[in-house]
Parts: structure tokens; sequence; C-alpha cells
């Protein structure tokens, strides 16, 4: 019961609500650093997915360096980042691009390759070509494990953002480190619990994404990202 009073009083505290290190802005400093990286890794991730899915060159080699950039660890990649390029933004967003590239890659370069051949060739009937096939057709198709992967990795980059307060930048993830330095249970508990309450509603957003993108016929829970 201490522990729940401790947290409760930290998030009475008008004190955590209000300047530059209040809860506000350090949410606003996270929610920025992770749809920043989640919109580079699906720059990078989708075109190369729709690519290697439609032309079927490639996926092999595609989701052997996806799952060998998913083996990497995160917090390694970002040290070795700030050894070669400093402290700042760019070595937090490198490492969190490398986290959420593979999910996105593959459930993108799957869901291409899961569109039924019938169905590529009925649409090859109507006078379709490739370009028309992957855009009016297959993406559609895909959507579904486009979005699981995507959420995959949104979930992903809004844990592990909480590195960047180890370099030196913002984000919930700095009242986790500062909570340690100063031996502040509350106050890690309670940037642990925003992050958790972030990750949560990011899940929210995507099931919203689900029903406004995928068509009701194609809403059947598709395969989990690999």
């Amino acid at each position: 019961m201490e522990i729940l009073d401790g947290l409760v009083a930290w998030f009475n505290d008008p004190a955590q609500w209000a300047g530059p290190a209040g809860i506000p802005a350090r949410l606003g400093e996270h929610v920025y650093y992770s749809l920043l990286a989640l919109v580079l890794s699906a720059l990078i991730a989708v075109p190369i997915g729709l690519l290697t899915g439609h032309t079927g060159v490639g996926g092999f080699l595609t989701a052997s360096l996806a799952n060998l950039a998913r083996a990497l660890p995160t917090i390694g990649v970002l040290f070795l980042i700030v050894l070669a390029a400093g402290i700042g933004l760019v070595p937090v967003i490198t490492a969190l691009v490398a986290l959420a590239v593979p999910p996105i890659l593959v459930n993108t370069h799957e869901g291409v390759r899961s569109v039924e051949p019938g169905l590529r060739d009925a649409a090859a009937g109507m006078g379709m070509r490739g370009r028309e096939v992957l855009l009016r057709l297959e993406v559609p198709v895909a959507m579904p494990l486009i979005l699981i992967g995507m959420r995959t990795a949104a979930v992903q980059v809004v844990a592990t953002a909480t590195i960047a307060a180890y370099v030196g930048v913002g984000g919930l993830g700095r009242y986790i480190v500062d909570g340690q330095a100063r031996q502040d249970l509350s106050m890690i508990l309670g940037g642990s619990a925003l992050v958790v309450l972030l990750a949560v509603a990011t899940t929210l957003v995507f099931a919203g994404l689900r029903r406004v993108l995928v068509a009701p016929g194609l809403r059947a829970e598709a395969a989990p990202a690999r």
C-alpha cells in the first residue's frame, strides 16, 4: 500500500504536470520520438516489402536481413551509434528504426505473398497491369498483416523509446533514469506506468485503424507478426 500511495501522490503532485520536465512535456517528447521512428521505418520497410512480395524476388534475403536486424540489441546499437555520431536524437531514432523495420518488412512481404494466385489471375484477366494488381488487389488483401506488423513495431518502439534518456534526450524514460539516480521508487513506477498506458493507447489506435482501413470481409484475425 505504501508503494501505491507514493505512486498516487506522485501523480497528484501539481509539479508533475507543469514545466519542461512535467508529464505533458515528457509525454509529447516520447510520442514524437516514437512517431518519427515509426514513420521512418514504414517509409523504409513497406516499399521494400511490397516490392519483394509482389515480384517474389529477394524474399529470402529480405526475411534473413530482417531477422538479423531483429536479433541486434537495441541498447547496444544505440551506444555504438553514440560512439560514432555523438549524443543526440539521431542515435536514438536510428536504434528505434532498426528495431521497428523487421516486423513491418516481414509482415508486408508475407501479406502480399499470401494473396491467392487465383485472385491475381482474375485481376490480370480484368486487364489490370502489375502496378494496378499491387495497389488495387494485393495491398488491400495484405492490409491486415501490414497493420499487425505496424502495431507490433509501434508497441516495441513506444516501450523501447525510454532508452532516449540514457543519452541525454527526453521522453518518459527520464522519469525512470532520474528515479534510479535519486532512488525515488514513485518516480520510477510513475514513468513505467505512463509507458504502459501509452503502449495500450497505441494498440487501441491500431484497432481503430484496422476498422477503417481493412475491408469487413478481411477482418478475421490474421497471423501474428514474425
